[in-house]
């Protein structure tokens, strides 16, 4: 079995190599390779990969190139995992949508379109390759904005899944409050890639007692913490949103502190220089404490379990990812791309069933599948006008002043990337 890794530098890989190397009897990868255009991040990286491998045992071949085509050819699978423009694009995302007053973040609101016009291009070029040498290969598309990214895989025809760790991290949060094993942990997982709420936390098996409310009540200030909104917000919403509704649920309250305080990007940009050196130590041969702070916390497994159930046919269940609606959510568009459980077997992701949506969420998912459903026509047919329409019909941008300003930061801020502008 070979499984390419494209964006193989990032410094994410060791914890996704180390996943694979504990999970070997689940995923018996015979050849990984790790393809990035950064050779000194790939000279760096593909030793501590090799080390992890053999310390914990796995006979598997790591190899890295920079050569895409030559990575991908006969790949069983496909992991993307890439930063088009490198944190400091990233660094962009998050800064100047603050002049208008507005969220900065990486996957949603105007930064996050940034990096939606910036991906989604290189990604199909990717994926085309892949269909050239391996037209079975399955993409898992881990590379952020998920939602938008995947939508345009599937769009092109590409056999192809996205998948987020919130919810496997969530799953793994929960099981440590209840005292339970994770696999006990079922999440009434329902939304959109980075738009998602649990709605119930099943112990024991999907159909086993729901705790959701146990879990509130018990745990109600630890989870809001983590989540930095008041308990009182999750009380009266009766469920626990992901850590990325707080862009909405407290949007000033966001843009004040970004205006304050360092970027996300500028933390990671420095974890990321402190990563590379410890990654240069000949006798490192584990993921370091640091990466858990770098985040993408069990990302490793996540992948693991999804390129198992895809490549081995196990037919497992309740797997969240990002697929084709296809009538899950009644109120979105059948080609809409949703985050849910879903059954895994060699044919895809089937979705499975979800009990009826608050129309205080439907409403919310409804208005960002527009959005993305036009940030992807911005992304593949460029044009001033289609990124206005975007930014226009994003909730966190959503006036026509900001949306005319925002577009023309955006192209000046990206124009090395976008061939059209």
């Amino acid at each position: 079995m070979k499984l390419t890794v494209v964006g193989g530098g990032s410094t994410y890989t060791p914890e996704l190599i180390d996943g694979f190397a504990r999970l070997r009897d689940v995923l018996p990868i015979t050849e990984l390779v790790l393809t990035d255009p950064a050779t000194d991040r790939l000279d760096l990286i593909g030793p501590l990969s090799r080390r992890i491998f053999a310390r914990l045992g796995h006979p598997g071949r790591i190899t890295t190139t920079t050569d895409l085509d030559a990575a991908v050819d006969g790949a069983d699978a496909v992991l993307l995992q890439l930063r088009v423009g490198g944190q400091a694009a990233r660094l962009q995302d998050e800064t100047w949508p603050l002049d208008c007053g507005c969220v900065g973040q990486e996957t949603t609101g105007a930064g996050g379109l940034a990096k939606a016009l910036r991906t989604v291009p290189v990604v199909l070029d990717i994926a085309e390759r892949v269909r050239r040498t391996n037209p079975d290969a399955w993409i898992i598309d881990f590379t952020n904005p998920v939602g938008i990214v995947t939508r345009a895989l599937l769009q092109a025809g590409h056999r192809a899944l996205g998948l987020c760790n919130v919810a496997i991290g969530l799953q793994r949060k929960f099981a440590a409050l209840l005292g339970a094993a994770p696999a006990d942990v079922h999440l009434g997982h329902v939304g959109l890639n980075h738009l998602t709420w649990e709605t119930a936390v099943h112990l024991g098996g999907p159909d086993g007692e729901d705790v959701l409310p146990r879990l509130l009540a018990d745990h109600g200030d630890t989870i809001a913490a983590d989540l930095r909104l008041p308990r009182s917000v999750l009380t009266r919403l009766g469920v626990i949103p992901s850590y990325y509704l707080r862009y909405f649920y407290a949007h000033d309250e966001v843009v004040e502190e970004a205006r304050t305080k360092p970027s996300r990007a500028a933390e990671v940009a420095a974890m990321e220089k402190e990563l590379l050196s410890l990654y240069a130590d000949p006798a490192l041969d584990r993921k370091p404490a640091l990466l858990a702070r770098r985040g993408g916390a069990f990302y490793s497994e996540a992948a693991v379990d999804l390129a198992a159930a895809l490549l081995r046919d196990a037919g497992s269940e309740h797997q969240v990812v990002n697929t084709l609606n296809n009538g899950t959510l009644p109120f979105l568009p059948d080609d809409a791309v949703v985050e849910v459980p879903a059954t895994i077997t060699a044919e895809g992701a089937r979705p499975l069933p979800v009990a009826p949506v608050d129309p205080l969420f439907a409403g919310l998912m409804a208005n960002v599948t527009a959005y993305e459903d036009l940030a992807l026509e911005a992304a593949l047919h460029g044009g001033r006008d289609r990124v206005f329409r975007a930014l226009l019909a994003h909730p966190l941008v959503g006036q026509y002043a900001y949306a005319d300003r925002l577009t023309d930061d955006l192209i000046a801020h990206n124009r090395e990337h976008l061939t059209w502008a």
